[in-house]
């Protein structure tokens, strides 16, 4: 017989705090400096992810590499800026959450078009023999301003 476990959630140690946040900042800055194989370290090898809010469509589960592939298609031709900050982390020494404030800026450099998503992220973290790694992904938008047609991956 089975019985669920309750591993309650709570303020993680610094350290793993600190370990966290420099996931989460290395998964922003990846992006701007279409750092492509260090955005891919930050993450479990599946992931699921809720873009929904942004895109229309359903949440899904994916392999790390497939997730890479296509932030590459939508973003190589736009210039980011990811701004994050706020973080709100909690857990235990295997799993923790991110809730995470950030202001993503695109720019479409020929026609100087932009588009911002002022949004909450909330971060699944797995701590792994390699360290702490993205597991789970999900976006909040608050609002957006301007041109979302220069962005590929917007519906």
């Amino acid at each position: 017989m089975l019985v669920a476990v309750y591993i309650p959630l709570m303020p993680v140690s610094a350290a793993d705090a600190l370990e966290i946040q420099g996931v989460i900042h290395r998964f922003s800055n990846s992006f701007d400096l279409k750092d492509w194989p260090g955005l891919e370290t930050c993450f479990t090898p599946d992931l699921y992810t809720d873009y929904s809010d942004l895109r229309g469509t359903p949440p899904e589960s994916m392999d790390a590499k497939q997730y890479v592939a296509l932030r590459r298609q939508a973003l190589q031709d736009l210039k980011t800026h990811h701004q994050c900050g706020n973080h709100e982390i909690e857990g235990n020494r295997r799993q923790a959450t991110c809730r995470t404030s950030m202001t993503i800026d695109r720019l479409e450099p020929a026609s100087q078009e932009r588009f911002t998503t002022h949004c909450c992220y909330v971060f699944g973290l797995q701590k792994t023999r390699a360290g702490w790694k993205i597991n789970r992904i999900t976006q909040k938008v608050l609002w957006n301003e301007g041109n979302a047609s220069i962005h590929s991956g917007v519906q």
